[in-house]
């Protein structure tokens, strides 16, 4: 039979036969490297849903806030941004048909619409009520505005001739219903009162409570006959991708003159949005922090156990002429491929639990400022994945450097009174 000296195996001979032996060595501590094996699965499992919860949830209120109002872009005069709530009347775009026109050009454009703000004060017959209104197109703004929840009525659309759908918290406070008449009132441009009957034909929420509490919409047409104007404040562009936003904005503004016009995207106007996302990442960077805490403590406490149980086992390849050095490789190779096993239960069991998670549908509160919740699910995005699954693979051997160093520094015989 044939047989191997192990001072050959282990200080020259090819790296395929040290690996074997490492592997071998794995699989004989049965109980050891099960325990292992679970302590870095659950943790990288926890990274993956920890981290892709966090994921899908900014993604849902981003596309929630998109979706609702904002659209992707929004293309005003000079100045709007800043003074233009105080004084609307003096940035409006005199020619909105050409701004259209050049961004629907643009190849990631899904739409264009135009609007018309404005602020004025709607009666009920009992009493007033400050808003803010927009001037919409229906069958556009249908399109972009996914994510607006009609709770009563319906929607406004392009047949309508002075309807209007009102925020939740508008309904609330006047009492409202589909089938009321309100009167709107506000200045003109050039200064005097005006004043419209319009029919209630829907009430409808957002996911920001604040909007919802002060908002109202007419047609487009409808709101240039109120302010007697024929101009708008804001294009709004609707994108196929998200992610294509900040491409679109530079490249739009390439085209349009910078002391006339200014662009805005979505996560500039959001400012609910990135406080909400703000909290949200302090939140779970703390719950992630605690979770590879977890890891590497659990890891560090496994691997230090087996290697001291072992002891005995490596005084008596130490007695047989093994050296320090490739003991401590055997050591970390073996740490190696626990990890890399470990990694690959954790990414299989996070994946198989976030698809569970996401069939479920479980729904979630309302975040911060916000009317509606949403369904919790886990965005499996294959950075997070690789990130959790590249912790598991090097927390192992990182953890068993110390004690690996410390075993093959031992004196053989001390080593061999553990036999």
């Amino acid at each position: 039979m044939k047989t191997i000296d192990i001072r050959t195996m282990l200080d020259g001979l090819p790296d395929a036969v040290t690996l074997r032996m490492a592997l071998r060595n794995v699989f004989r501590q049965k109980a050891r490297t099960a325990l292992t094996l679970l302590i870095i699965g659950v943790g990288v499992a926890g990274l993956i849903l920890s981290g892709g919860f966090v994921d899908y949830s900014l993604r849902t209120l981003r596309e929630s806030t998109i979706h609702a109002q904002l659209g992707h872009l929004q293309i005003y005069r000079t100045g709007y941004f800043a003074e233009g709530k105080r004084s609307p009347y003096k940035y409006l775009i005199d020619r909105p048909d050409r701004i259209l026109a050049l961004a629907k050009e643009q190849p990631e454009v899904a739409e264009a619409m135009a609007r018309l703000s404005f602020g004025g004060v709607l009666n009920n017959g009992r009493s007033d009520l400050a808003i803010l209104g927009e001037g919409v197109d229906p069958d556009k703004e249908a399109k972009l505005g996914t994510q607006i929840r009609m709770i009563e009525g319906r929607a406004l659309a392009g047949r309508d001739r002075f309807g209007i759908v009102i925020g939740e918290g508008v309904a609330s406070a006047g009492g409202l219903k589909p089938g009321d008449v309100v009167n709107l009132l506000l200045n003109t441009e050039e200064g005097a009162l005006n004043n419209l009957e319009f029919t209630v034909v829907g009430v409808f929420r957002t996911s920001s409570r604040d909007y919802d509490a002060r908002a109202v919409r007419i047609s487009l047409a409808d709101a240039q006959a109120l302010l007697a104007s024929e101009s708008v404040n804001a294009i709004v562009v609707e994108l196929r991708d998200t992610d294509r936003t900040d491409a679109v904005v530079r490249r739009l503004g390439e085209k349009l003159d910078p002391a006339t016009y200014e662009i805005k995207s979505w996560l500039q106007l959001a400012d609910f949005y990135e406080k909400t996302a703000a909290l949200f990442k302090r939140q779970f960077a703390f719950l992630q922090a605690i979770i590879l805490l977890s890891v590497l403590l659990g890891v560090a406490n496994s691997v230090s156990m087996t290697i001291f149980e072992r002891t005995g086992e490596f005084g008596t390849l130490m007695a047989l002429g093994t050296r320090r050095r490739p003991l401590f490789a055997l050591v970390v190779i073996e740490n190696v491929i626990v990890g890399l096993m470990g990694s690959v239960v954790g990414v299989a069991l996070g994946v198989a639990i976030a698809l569970i998670v996401n069939a479920l549908h479980i729904t979630m509160p309302p975040p911060p400022n916000s009317n509606s919740g949403y369904f919790a699910g886990v965005q499996l995005d294959a950075w997070i994945v690789a990130t959790a699954f590249l912790i598991g693979l090097v927390a192992t051997p990182i953890m068993a450097l110390l004690p690996a160093r410390r075993i093959s520094r031992v004196a053989v015989v001390d080593a061999l009174r553990m036999n």
